[in-house]
């Protein structure tokens, strides 16, 4: 028999703490276990009545009969604690991404269901791609954005399914532009707009490469008031201008974004790499302030799952 009761221990003690912050805090989405026990590698999000189970490759050797009987205890302590039934419990294994992986199909269709957070709504997919459509980790940075949107004109920048870009409409913003090169998640934002309530001719969405983004709303003279970039560690799409590597481009992104910025304008600037670490010059040329400490939710175990700046012009 597989020993799974500290890992059940600690799941209960967090199913009954973060179950009722979640309802004060209007969540149907919400991280439940955080790699809390080491001998349990594995991250689990509720997704209204599902689960997002992800099992974190370690290179831990160990026999297919015995793995099966730990993963199979481990979906049993899950459906005992949560009542989640077990064939409403999506599971993956994660190992380092690179290039396009955080995109790449499952090979599974899984089922679209919507989830609710702090009054937006959104389409999720637990099943089809690596990704569930919507990225935890960044739903203070979305209230944040939500609350100084009004009368602003927003660009959502490697914009994913366009979740900030709906709370920047429902907190009032006067239009915005929402760019992304995958046609699947353009696809998708636009989904979420309409679920939302958004209106298309205000909201657009830019099926475009970053790089050329930037580099075409400068010669057209745009300017917005409020921008979130948010880019991967790391793409080599076929699709982009250039390889992308956020820690060597970071200069070219944050100039390029602060050129459509207006003077008194905000940028939020986030990533997830780890090793990241903010030139210098940035710091020197503009007010720079790591909200980091802020834009990690309270569900998150992993302090250091992104980092964020809030950035302005100088006075």
């Amino acid at each position: 028999m597989v020993d799974v009761s500290a890992f059940a221990g600690r799941l209960a003690k967090n199913y009954k703490h973060y179950s009722k912050w979640a309802r004060r805090n209007g969540l149907d989405a919400w991280r439940l276990y955080d790699r809390d026990v080491p001998q349990f590698p594995l991250i689990i999000d509720l997704y209204g009545e599902r689960i997002h189970l992800q099992e974190y490759h370690t290179g831990w050797q160990i026999e297919d009969a015995d793995y099966q009987a730990w993963i199979a205890a481990v979906q049993q302590a899950i459906c005992e604690v949560t009542g989640v039934p077990l064939w409403h419990i999506s599971l993956k294994t994660r190992r380092r991404q690179k290039g396009e992986s955080q995109y790449e199909k499952t090979g599974r269709d899984g089922e679209d269901f919507i989830v609710e957070e702090q009054g937006q709504r959104f389409w999720v997919n637990l099943d089809a791609y690596l990704d569930t459509g919507l990225f935890l980790d960044h739903r203070n940075t979305r209230r944040r954005v939500r609350e100084e949107a009004a009368g602003k004109r927003f660009l959502n920048l490697f914009a994913y399914t366009g979740s900030f870009t709906c709370y920047a409409a429902s907190g009032g913003a006067v239009s915005s532009e929402t760019v992304d090169l995958s046609n699947t998640y353009q696809a998708w934002s636009r989904r979420n707009f309409e679920l939302n309530g958004l209106d298309l001719a205000k909201h657009v969405l830019v099926r475009d490469d970053a790089f050329q983004y930037l580099e075409d709303a400068w010669v057209a003279g745009k300017q917005f008031d409020l921008i979130v970039m948010d880019p991967p560690s790391f793409s080599n799409s076929k699709k982009m201008m250039d390889e992308l590597d956020v820690q060597r481009d970071q200069l070219k992104l944050v100039d390029g974004a602060m050129r459509l910025l207006a003077p008194d304008g905000v940028l939020y600037f986030s990533n997830n790499l780890r090793s990241f670490t903010l030139d210098e010059r940035l710091v020197a040329d503009y007010a720079v302030r790591d909200i980091s400490a802020q834009s990690v939710p309270e569900d998150f175990r992993n302090k250091k799952i992104h980092q964020c700046w809030r950035i302005t012009h100088r006075a």
